[in-house]
């Protein structure tokens, strides 16, 4: 599974913006936030690359380290 160090992400309701920007691109599917770690996880079927996945977490206001 592809991961991606997330900055910014302090809350249950971080992770959930995160999860719902993720989960709204096509072939994206099993999310996992990792709140003390700051990180995210996730599976893609392909279809979403990963600056897709970047832009989402960006526009859902959160900062990508790297």
């Amino acid at each position: 599974m592809p991961e991606i160090e997330v900055k910014g992400m302090s809350c249950g309701h971080c992770a959930a913006a995160v999860t719902k920007a993720l989960n709204s691109l096509p072939g994206v599917t099993g999310v996992q936030v990792d709140l003390a770690g700051g990180r995210v996880t996730y599976e893609s079927q392909g279809q979403a690359s990963r600056d897709d996945v970047v832009r989402a977490i960006k526009v859902a206001g959160y900062e990508v380290a790297g």
